[in-house]
């Protein structure tokens, strides 16, 4: 893993993506850094961060596209499949490589809550606390354009489809103002959701009857559950959904200076589900 780790940082600096990213982001944070922090005072440098989200939607796919569809489409990924070395040592250098390459930036971020403690009163501690999250919040979506990555063979429509996936979440709550709130359009809303799964399932592992058979009993076990108590599906939609948005975990420190603990459980457990479709996913083109 520590070899395939210094492999891809190091073509990550020699194709100058890392350091256009790292460049990209510091130059624009600095912008609002200057304008919220030192022009108009404000103490936190959290709000700063808060305007710096969008960037991700751009620089993360510009890290992320070329982590596995390169290689597949070089053919170079037989080499690292066929490697002494276990499909998962190969995900996790590849991760923890563009891992790197975010954290550069966020190391950078920590001298400016000590320029706003030189020229006045802050805030430390929610300072801190926000920088981590965002830094956090970064590798989720890393996580997310790797499999993405992992999908195809072309760095263009890994880097569209990273993108749409992060601007759907970064949208979120303006979708989710659109959803029905009636007992029976939510119990239409699981189906779609079990459908959706079902469908993966059997993409993944070719077989019918599984995919079939767990579609059937769920669709039994909601329709049952609406029947004694159709309740329970009222805003189910909004409720279940509204998990997704992951960047309310992180303006949560800007609005209120709090850490939602469990928030940074639902990061580190994202994280860890799409390193595993990964995983998944390029073991099943191993075997096929």
């Amino acid at each position: 893993m520590l070899a395939i780790y210094k492999r891809e940082l190091k073509a990550y600096f020699h194709s100058m993506i890392g350091c256009v990213f790292v460049a990209f982001l510091v130059i624009f944070t600095g912008i609002y850094f200057m304008a919220y922090n030192l022009t108009a005072g404000y103490p936190y440098f959290s709000y700063t961060l808060s305007g710096s989200l969008v960037v991700f939607l751009v620089g993360i796919p510009m890290i992320t596209m070329r982590s596995f569809s390169e290689d597949r489409k070089t053919k170079t990924d037989q080499l690292l499949l066929t490697a002494p070395v276990s499909l998962t040592s190969v995900v996790l250098g590849k991760y923890l490589a563009m891992v790197t390459i975010l954290a550069v930036p966020n190391l950078i971020f920590c001298l400016f809550p000590l320029i706003i403690e030189a020229q006045g009163t802050a805030y430390l501690l929610v300072d801190y606390s926000s920088i981590a999250v965002f830094f956090l919040l970064g590798c989720v979506y890393i996580a997310i354009g790797m499999f993405m990555s992992a999908l195809t063979e072309s760095q263009i429509i890994a880097f569209i489809s990273t993108f749409g996936v992060l601007l759907l979440l970064y949208l979120w709550d303006g979708i989710l103002s659109f959803l029905p709130s009636s007992a029976f359009s939510g119990m239409i809303g699981i189906l779609l959701i079990l459908t959706v799964l079902a469908a993966y399932i059997y993409q993944m592992t070719k077989n019918w009857v599984l995919s079939a058979g767990i579609e059937g009993v769920g669709i039994a076990a909601a329709v049952i559950v609406y029947i004694v108590n159709s309740g329970l599906y009222e805003n189910i939609l909004t409720k279940l959904l509204g998990k997704l948005a992951l960047a309310d975990i992180f303006m949560d420190i800007t609005s209120s200076s709090i850490v939602d603990v469990s928030g940074i459980v639902l990061y580190l457990s994202i994280i860890a589900v799409f390193t595993f479709l990964t995983i998944q996913a390029i073991q099943k083109r191993r075997w096929s």
